[in-house]
């Protein structure tokens, strides 16, 4: 079995940065571990950035130029999120995301605050 284990959220100034990080652990054959999502109170989760398998990323409208999504050494079972020049808004739980065939993989999620 896989899990999905994430890291570094917290309470944050507006226009700090935080760094998250995602790895998997368990049984990892074949995971792809590949983006980022958040749900803030009252809101449906919302995608926040995805890197492809070429390194290709997507990133949602509110973070682009904030945020940047990248792996450790290439590896597919690690993600991180690079989250700069933060806003109250967003705040949120973030959830690392992974597919491992047709299955859809998500982590236990992590809190990220930002004060005005």
């Amino acid at each position: 079995q896989v899990q999905l284990v994430e890291s570094g959220g917290g309470l944050v100034q507006a226009g700090g940065s935080l760094r998250l990080s995602c790895a998997a652990s368990g049984s990892t054959f074949n995971i792809n571990v590949r983006g980022w999502y958040r749900q803030a109170p009252g809101k449906q989760r919302e995608l926040v950035a995805i890197i492809t398998n070429g390194g290709s990323t997507i990133y949602a409208d509110s973070v682009k130029g904030r945020f940047t999504i990248s792996r450790d050494n290439n590896a597919k079972n690690t993600v991180a999120l690079q989250m700069n020049s933060l806003k109250p808004e967003d705040t949120a739980v973030y959830f690392c995301n992974g597919v491992r065939s047709v299955t859809t993989i998500w982590g236990q999620g992590t809190q990220v605050t930002v004060s005005s």
